[in-house]
């Protein structure tokens, strides 16, 4: 088995910025990380310090922690396929700002919900999501890849199955830059059955291209398959549960894919470490 690339959402707070993104992930005993490089539910943003950005990068190193493996996420604000021309053009904006953003803190992929459609016809949202996208390309001149996420189904959100994912691609013209996040809470909320990954992984080949799999955020769901919610639970809490997460983990051919934990914090604590050295180990502890 290859090592397994393991870790969780991190704060990103003023001060220290990304020093202390990489400081917890090595509390955590993890090796990927995922940050939000400003508050998640708006477009307030400080300046990148790139003297903050080489101390991280060299703490990295030293913990043997690889910058590929240094996730950002996009604020949740942004939607591409808003029905109101103004919310989609600030969404633009603030995404290319997010893009190259990612690429000053020396990271090579962000994480993007693809967007609900509100009063729009799904393939008008799709075409508005790709153009979007594309260009964001144009106004970025770095690699920084998309990854778009696949949603539970709340709402009007697109992105909620496999096809809907690989239309939007199909309309991306730079294909070396798009790439898919897999959410397993999500995709169970969304009616896919994931106790078996392989079958999962199988329909995912077939139908996007595991090479676009770059990506995996790993949680538990609060509610049944098919539920539509996205309510996160903490690994081995929800309906999803442990060993099925433990397969997804271990399996070989995903080992190279970067998996982040998103699971909510336990008497008002994360417990990330917990839950990755469970995971790690296969073996399950109650958290109290």
């Amino acid at each position: 088995m290859k090592k397994i690339l393991l870790g969780s959402h991190v704060g990103f707070k003023s001060k220290d910025y990304l020093i202390g993104s990489v400081n917890e992930t090595i509390e955590y005993n993890a090796n990927c990380l995922m940050v939000f490089t400003g508050p998640p539910q708006n477009f307030n943003r400080k300046e990148i310090d790139q003297e903050v950005v080489k101390q991280a990068h060299a703490l990295m190193e030293k913990n043997t922690i690889e910058k590929s493996n240094l996730i950002v996420h996009a604020p949740y604000l942004i939607n591409l396929c808003s029905p109101k021309v103004e919310t989609r053009k600030l969404g633009l904006e603030k995404l290319i700002n997010e893009v190259n953003r990612t690429y000053e803190i020396g990271s090579d992929k962000i994480v993007l919900h693809p967007g609900s459609s509100l009063t729009l016809d799904r393939n008008e949202a799709i075409k508005l999501i790709a153009d979007g996208i594309n260009k964001t390309f144009e106004k970025t001149k770095n690699d920084v890849i998309i990854c778009i996420e696949t949603m539970a189904g709340k709402g009007t959100e697109v992105g909620i199955t496999f096809q809907e994912l690989k239309d939007i691609i199909d309309l991306v013209e730079n294909k070396k830059r798009i790439a898919v996040c897999l959410d397993t809470c999500h995709i169970h909320e969304a009616g896919y059955d994931i106790s078996d990954p392989d079958k999962i992984l199988d329909e995912f080949d077939k139908i996007i291209g595991l090479d676009y799999l770059k990506v995996i955020h790993l949680n538990d769901s609060k509610n049944d398959r098919g539920a539509r919610k996205d309510r996160h639970e903490n690994i081995g809490y929800g309906k999803i549960g442990f060993d099925v997460l433990v397969s997804w983990v271990h399996n070989e051919r995903i080992a190279h894919v970067p998996k982040i934990l998103e699971t909510p914090y336990r008497n008002d604590k994360p417990i990330y470490k917990t839950e990755i050295q469970n995971l790690i180990n296969k073996k399950f502890t109650l958290v109290d």
